[in-house]
């Protein structure tokens, strides 16, 4: 069976030369980095060499570049630095559609230790109102952490607007960049953002990987403490392998943002414009905004997403209904309730991620499958 794979969102494939890469840090230069022989050496020039890589990438600085396990370590690795380094301010800000790994310590911090937090909403596209979060800073405001692009619609929000707005009020800026970076061209010598947050296994680089990025002026408070690993803001000892492979990928995403963008438009415009031409009562979620090139969320009136995903899955085509970290979730996205998406389409929804080793011959393919799948999944729906 042909498999097609579009749940880039989820997490892309590897890119050959990654794996070529991160093959001698599996094989003879397998050294601790911290030790000061030629094998360990080998692999802190690895890691060096990876640091320069991202923040070339980023258009930073190598030493702010902090490697981690993830995006999600490095997102509570900002949250909790911005928290720490301010501990008379007790008001935190973001929106009611990030990541869980935002929404998650910014509630535990409020439950247990008394912050209040403003969870902005959005509107019907996913768009993010800036009149809202200018009435939402205050003086005790510790962060505002608001994703760039969403996981789930792809909806692009304007960053730059948002850092200068922070840096304005004397506010600490965390911006998670997982979904946009190697999307979205990312120049952190002109965004004014305090934390960034890239993640490697979204593109095309290892799982395990991830990093934060903290601006020279931002203190950063280690989660993870002991022998001074990563100038002593990330100790352990590194997954170099992964580490390495993070830095190649950043390297090859670097090279063609645009031309890639282009060429996942194209496709993503093709499967949106087959679908509502194919499939009544579908909606685009977020259609109409701005988005990253690659992602498709769409929504089937009296539909199973759960029931199309499995059809499809047993045709060889991959898709999900929202982010991985959910995906045993049988409740709808509280990205798309956040939105107001009506009841009847909320259940029915697919998320279509593409990458640039996608084709526009496996767009048509889904196009042929899928006006008999959301056929089919209403008339169960309807039983």
């Amino acid at each position: 069976m042909r498999k097609i794979y579009f749940d880039n969102n989820a997490t892309t494939p590897l890119e050959p030369a990654v794996r070529a890469a991160m093959l001698p840090y599996l094989d003879d230069r397998f050294g601790n980095p911290s030790s000061g022989h030629r094998f360990g050496e080998a692999a802190h020039g690895g890691i060096e060499t990876a640091r320069q890589q991202a923040a070339a990438f980023l258009g930073g600085a190598p030493n702010r570049v902090i490697f981690t396990s993830g995006g999600s370590e490095a997102n509570n690795l900002a949250i909790w630095s911005a928290v720490l380094a301010h501990p008379e301010r007790k008001h935190l800000v973001t929106s009611a559609v990030e990541h869980a790994s935002v929404l998650a310590p910014l509630a535990f911090l409020r439950q247990r230790f008394g912050y209040e937090l403003t969870i902005l909403p959005v509107d019907h596209r996913g768009a993010l109102d800036i009149a809202d979060l200018a009435a939402a800073i205050r003086p005790d405001t510790a962060l505002v952490s608001l994703m760039g692009a969403n996981n789930e619609t792809g909806v692009l929000w304007p960053v730059d607007k948002i850092g200068a707005l922070c840096r304005e009020r004397g506010v600490f800026f965390h911006c998670d960049a997982v979904q946009m970076a190697g999307k979205f061209s990312l120049d952190l010598a002109a965004l004014p953002v305090d934390y960034l947050t890239v993640s490697a296994h979204k593109l095309h680089g290892p799982k395990g990987a991830g990093l934060l990025y903290a601006r020279r002026t931002v203190p950063v408070t280690p989660m993870i403490m002991g022998s001074g690993q990563e100038h002593g803001q990330r100790t352990g000892t590194e997954n170099v392998a992964g580490i390495v492979g993070f830095g190649k990928a950043c390297e090859l995403a670097g090279g063609g943002v645009a031309e890639h963008a282009e060429q996942l438009r194209a496709m993503r415009d093709r499967l949106e414009a087959g679908i509502l031409a194919q499939i009544p009562e579908a909606t685009i979620n977020g259609g109409g905004m701005a988005r990253l090139a690659n992602t498709c969320n769409v929504s089937f009136k009296h539909a199973s997403g759960a029931a199309m995903i499995q059809e499809l899955d047993e045709r060889g085509i991959a898709v999900s209904a929202h982010a991985a970290c959910h995906s045993g979730d049988l409740d709808p996205s509280h990205v798309l309730r956040a939105m107001g998406v009506a009841e009847a389409y909320l259940h029915g929804t697919l998320r279509i991620s593409l990458s640039r080793f996608n084709t526009m011959a496996e767009v048509d393919e889904l196009l042929a499958l899928l006006p008999g799948i959301v056929a089919k999944s209403r008339q169960g729906f309807a039983l």
